[in-house]
C-alpha cells in the first residue's frame, strides 16, 4: 500500500473526528469540559504544522493540517458563541430582579 494514502486516510479520520466534537458543541450550546485554551493550542499547532509541512513538501500534512486549522478556528468560534450565550443566560435572571425591584 502507497505510504500516501494511509496518510490520506489517517488524515481524513483525524478531520472528521474533530469536526464531529465542534458539531457536538454546537449542537449543546455548552463548554463544560472544554478549555478556553483547547482551540487557542490547537490552533497554533496546526497553524505551526501547516508551515511546517509547506516546507518540507509534505502535501498529505499541508492538507490535513489546514483542515485542522479550519476546524480549530471554528471550533474557537463555537466555544465564545456557547460561552456568551451562558453569561446572557445567567445574568437573565439577575436582569428579571432588577426590573421586578423597580417596579
Amino acid at each position: 500500500m502507497n505510504a500516501d494514502i494511509i496518510g490520506w486516510i489517517s488524515a481524513a479520520i483525524l478531520v472528521l473526528t474533530i469536526s464531529r466534537q465542534v458539531y457536538s458543541q454546537w449542537r449543546s450550546g455548552s463548554i463544560a469540559g472544554v478549555s478556553k485554551w483547547l482551540f487557542i493550542g490547537q490552533i497554533s499547532a496546526s497553524l505551526g504544522f501547516t508551515i511546517y509541512s509547506y516546507l518540507v513538501e509534505n502535501w498529505v500534512f499541508v492538507f490535513a493540517n489546514f483542515f485542522i486549522l479550519m476546524t480549530a478556528l471554528a471550533g474557537e468560534a463555537v466555544y465564545l458563541r456557547n460561552k456568551r450565550m451562558a453569561q446572557r443566560e445567567q445574568a437573565a435572571p439577575l436582569n428579571a430582579q432588577a426590573v421586578r425591584r423597580r417596579a
